[in-house]
């Protein structure tokens, strides 16, 4: 126990700070390159990962994200199925060939193609038959005014002796030109035998037009990382996410130091190998160097940090996060593994500081909480939009999350939340969060301001932001001379 105050350590965040304005020679923001890493080998466009929380990332969210350059984590707190399927939408949202493009067989019915089309959110459908020789293709259009949803696909599908194909081997010019002369959406690839192999369609050409800096995988699909936990059925999911095409796991947990996360990031190296492993969250230079020797790509920064997190609270327990981003940052130092803060940013001047002071990259949570994408529920109150956030310690997300785990065996349910409640410390909150639009809108301003931050710090990278940057602590009224004052806002 520390003696007097005065060996106490100060811990800061991003309010007590600012950075010191140097000579720059950056002539537009626009030329600031914010290309980093998410972990040793994934590197991202912009330094924006959204969180693996129940009401910010799933498919629809890890797309936007990258599609923009970033990367979305989807959430633990589904069944393993349910989180293969969500990393199955990213994977399968676009790419320069889709390999294993979705497929019926010609007796299924339009009520069935149907579903699936609306599942899987695609514009339609490969018919085979059991050797996957393709019998023809079935589209939105094809369905959209069909009233007998019983009706045999084979007979509203348009027949492969009317379909348009391309070899195996095919390159992408020359599919453009072929869905271009044809005025077609779809292009079915096929071998000498007719099998089908692949799937190229002008959607996805335009997107790779429209989103020139997409996180993308070696194969041209957008890239996604998914998160497991470090007990139960942590490792029959590790396999079925990478299976499914997930570029990273994301081993969660609240304390990182601990011997769970340790153990888990050493289960997963042993048991699968040379994948991308990600673990957290830590808050210190021993808590990210551990991980790092137990075999993580990359770090997770941030204990109680989080807008709807409440551990610092409940437990006593945490550092401030710019102080955890430096201190773990030279943890991680002499490893060429990436930090990621995790939390506390509530301003695209955070992201800056954050970046500033050691990490390769941030995690958002409540800033994407609020948009489209994120799959909350929306709420209209006294006429606002709202939507729903919870942070995943939170006595809902706890009890939901142990409701799915026993719902198949164990205690009854009504008597499992009964324990639940008289055993469970809540560590967060959940509360309605302001609607704030699509995530591209957000994603904008924090880039358009980490532009700005590196052009006033002279850095046309973000290893020259890291190596020029000067913080000065600030006191509460320079905090408040920071923020608009004597004026009476208007928006």
């Amino acid at each position: 126990m520390k003696e007097s105050v005065s060996d106490f350590k100060v811990g800061l965040t991003f309010d007590d700070v600012l950075l010191v304005p140097k000579f720059s020679d950056v002539k537009s923001r626009k030329d600031a390159d914010i290309r980093t890493r998410f972990s040793r080998r994934i590197e991202l466009g912009i330094p924006i990962a959204s969180a693996n929380m129940d009401t910010v990332t799933e498919s629809a969210m890890a797309i936007a994200l990258a599609r923009l350059g970033g990367i979305g984590v989807i959430h633990r707190f589904l069944s393993v199925e349910e989180e293969v399927a969500e990393v199955l939408k990213v994977k399968r949202s676009e790419g320069v060939l889709i390999e294993d493009p979705i497929t019926l067989g010609p007796d299924r019915t339009v009520r069935e193609a149907w579903g699936l089309i609306r599942e899987r959110d695609i514009g339609g459908i490969v018919i085979v038959d059991r050797a996957r020789r393709v019998l023809g293709l079935l589209t939105r259009r094809d369905i959209t005014l069909e009233d007998d949803l019983e009706r045999k696909v084979k007979e509203v599908m348009t027949p492969r002796k009317d379909l348009i194909t391309a070899p195996k081997g095919v390159t992408l010019d020359e599919a453009k030109k072929t869905l271009h002369a044809n005025k077609i959406e779809k292009l079915p690839i096929i071998d000498r035998a007719g099998n089908l192999v692949g799937l190229i369609t002008s959607k996805d050409i335009m997107k790779r037009r429209q989103f020139p800096s997409a996180t993308k995988d070696s194969k041209g699909r957008l890239r996604v990382a998914a998160a497991v936990g470090v007990k139960g059925d942590h490792m029959e999911r590790s396999r079925k996410l990478l299976e499914a095409g997930a570029d990273a796991l994301v081993v969660d947990i609240a304390h990182g130091h601990s011997v769970y996360a340790i153990d888990t990031v050493k289960e997963i190296r042993k048991e699968l190998g040379d994948v991308e492993i990600v673990a957290g969250n830590v808050a210190t230079a021993k808590g990210a160097l551990d991980l790092v020797k137990a075999g993580a790509d990359a770090v997770k920064v941030g204990v109680g940090s989080g807008s709807i997190c409440v551990t610092r609270v409940v437990t006593g327990s945490g550092v401030p996060q710019l102080t955890a981003i430096i201190e773990s940052a030279k943890g991680a130092a002499d490893s060429d593994v990436p930090i990621i803060g995790d939390g506390g940013i509530r301003n695209p001047g955070d992201v800056t500081k954050a970046l500033a002071a050691g990490a390769s990259s941030v995690m958002i949570g409540s800033l994407f909480a609020g948009t489209e994408e994120s799959p909350g529920p929306t709420i209209l109150r006294d006429g606002v939009r709202y939507k729903l956030t919870r942070g995943m310690a939170s006595l809902a997300a706890t009890v939901d999350r142990r409701v799915r785990e026993v719902r198949s065996s164990g205690p009854k349910e009504d008597d499992l939340i009964e324990e639940i409640i008289e055993e469970n410390v809540p560590e967060g909150v959940e509360g309605l969060i302001p609607y704030k639009g699509r995530a591209d809108e957000v994603v904008k301003q924090l880039v358009g301001g980490l532009r700005s931050g590196m052009s006033y710090s002279g850095a046309h990278t973000l290893a020259e932001l890291r190596k020029n940057a000067e913080f000065m602590r600030i006191t509460s009224a320079g905090h408040k001379e920071s923020l608009p004052h004597d004026i009476q806002k208007v928006v």
